[in-house]
């Protein structure tokens, strides 16, 4: 499930082998743009934004897209098959003489000028992988509506940028509340914290291929888990032993141990 570290590397993976390098072919697959050509354009830089790709191109253009919940991009040497997923998910296509990068399954594709990607990600708040990272903004914002549900506050992107299900599920277990507590009933000091932790996780994870919020360190119920909640519905706790629950929250997974986290449940 892509998230800001997920989108950190491919925007890496994306730079290192298309920034410099002029296109000699493109397709983008979306009706309003079916009909750009940037072949001859050298691509500038690929940079990512929270959960969002920016990719600059000669002549002030930038191909936006987003990887939603399960879109990626691949990289592939000339002649190599590709193998992402069926043609009909394929929505960007971009080559090199050396590479060729092909989009799949993305929700967000569009070309836009370069002088204006705010438009695009002008909305996001504090990018917690972004040169700019700025904590106390991103704490007035999370707590900006205390009556809003944790869960779906650290999701918001407009509060922080680069938390997707998988990261909020955690930073709920570690803040010991579940994702139905409003967040206004956070302790101050657990707040700052977990705004704190955020930024911590993402980055111990900017360039591990394997996400994991535990540290890996073994324990005695089998090999070493690498998420304390996260996908481990009626398995014990890592902490106490409770099975862990999961239901829905704003059509999504939501993960939590009824020990460990206080708060409101379903």
């Amino acid at each position: 499930m892509p998230e800001g570290d997920t989108v950190l590397q491919t925007a890496e993976r994306l730079h290192s082998v298309l920034a410099g390098q002029a296109l000699t072919h493109s397709d983008l697959r979306v009706p309003r743009f079916a009909t750009a050509d940037l072949a001859g354009r050298t691509v500038v830089d690929v940079t990512p934004r929270g959960k969002h790709l920016l990719t600059r191109i000669e002549g002030g253009l930038t191909l936006h897209s987003h990887l939603g919940m399960d879109g990626a991009w691949h990289l592939y040497a000339p002649r190599e098959r590709w193998r992402g997923g069926p043609g009909h998910q394929i929505r960007a296509v971009l080559s090199t003489a050396h590479h060729t990068a092909v989009g799949y399954r993305l929700p967000v594709l569009e070309l836009l000028r370069t002088a204006h990607e705010e438009k695009a990600v002008g909305h996001l708040g504090p990018d917690l992988l972004g040169p700019g990272w700025d904590p106390d903004t991103a704490l007035r914002n999370l707590l900006a509506d205390p009556g809003r549900p944790l869960g779906e506050a650290l999701l918001d992107q407009r509060n922080l940028a680069g938390i997707g299900n998988i990261y909020k599920a955690e930073l709920c277990f570690l803040a010991r509340a579940t994702p139905w507590l409003p967040v206004g009933e956070l302790p101050a000091s657990t707040a700052a914290r977990l705004v704190t932790t955020a930024k911590q996780l993402l980055e111990a994870n900017r360039n591990r291929t394997v996400r994991t919020t535990t540290r890996a360190q073994p324990n005695g119920y089998g090999p070493r888990e690498r998420l304390w909640v996260y996908g481990r519905t009626h398995r014990p706790c890592l902490r106490c032993g409770t099975p862990i629950r999961a239901t829905e929250q704003d059509n999504r997974p939501a993960y939590w141990c009824p020990r460990c986290q206080s708060g409101p449940t379903p």
